[in-house]
């Protein structure tokens, strides 16, 4: 699949199969995180790859709306060392989530809002901080879950701002010229 329709058709999904995540898959999954770009290079982030069953059920804890997570066929734990570096957390993840999508695996993020909690359960260090955490898992043929048709009720009739709504040219709510000479 072509980069923009990668981009345009990703959506979060939070029902899985019990299919596995191949190594392989993982493993581009992961090297799309790496290759993203960071403040001066930095690199701040460290990856926790969480597997098995238990483990899973017992992260999805740690967030008030991350029950995904422990249905998932893997997460990723995107541990920073720094919390200044959030916004380099996010350029990691999406990377990581497109790269899935492009493989046909789907994903959601997840924010653990018993941060302290899930810092310590994944082993991480003393002042490194859990950006987010990253569902991976073939979506389930029979379509969306509670959690997802409940929160597409929620959403419903919001869909996606049109482009013209949401962009200026030259100054904030500048409308964009029309050419001349045609």
């Amino acid at each position: 699949m072509d980069t923009y329709r990668c981009i345009v058709t990703k959506r979060e999904i939070r029902t899985f199969t019990d299919r596995p995540v191949p190594e392989e898959i993982l493993q581009q999954i992961l090297n799309a995180g790496r290759m993203s770009g960071s403040s001066k290079n930095s690199q701040p982030w460290h990856f926790v790859v969480v597997r098995e069953r238990g483990r899973l059920r017992e992260l999805s804890g740690f967030g008030r709306f991350a029950q995904h997570v422990a249905s998932a066929a893997a997460a990723v734990c995107v541990v920073l060392d720094s919390p200044r570096a959030f916004f380099d957390a996010g350029r990691c993840a999406q990377n990581m989530m497109l790269a899935a999508w492009n493989a046909g695996v789907a994903s959601c993020p997840a924010s653990m809002h018993r941060a302290e909690d899930a810092r310590s359960f994944l082993g991480a260090p003393e002042g490194h901080v859990v950006a987010t955490v990253i569902s991976f898992g073939y979506p389930h043929p029979k379509g969306r879950g509670p959690i997802e048709r409940a929160a597409l009720r929620i959403l419903a009739g919001r869909g996606r701002r049109p482009l013209a709504s949401l962009a200026s040219w030259e100054r904030y709510a500048a409308s964009r010229p029309t050419p001349t000479g045609i």
